[in-house]
């Protein structure tokens, strides 16, 4: 009886594919996961990316001073996050203020 022992995978193969599992499954889970990254806690504290269509990236704000801010940042926020993304591409954020309540 012979037996035979399958030979050990490669550690790195092994976590491709955790990472490949574990990787954000749409573009908006992604942009959500390296926002902090790409534009700094200060930013992340006060808004966040909420939807993203055809590369057009909601941004909800914590208030209307912070939308016009970022609107003025957008063409920067822009470039960081196509700098970090590993799928897909942002164009341009549209920034809203969420009402408080």
């Amino acid at each position: 009886m012979s037996h035979w022992r399958r030979s050990p995978r490669p550690l790195g193969m092994a976590l491709d594919g955790v990472r490949d599992e574990l990787a954000p499954a749409t573009l908006l889970a992604e942009i959500q996961q390296v926002w902090p990254e790409a534009v700094g806690m200060a930013i992340a504290a006060e808004a966040q990316p909420t939807a993203e269509r055809g590369g057009v990236v909601t941004v909800s704000c914590s208030a209307s001073v912070w939308a016009q801010e970022l609107d003025l940042m957008g063409p920067v926020i822009v470039e960081r996050l196509n700098e970090v993304l590993e799928r897909g591409s942002v164009t341009r954020l549209r920034c809203i203020a969420m009402p408080s309540g």
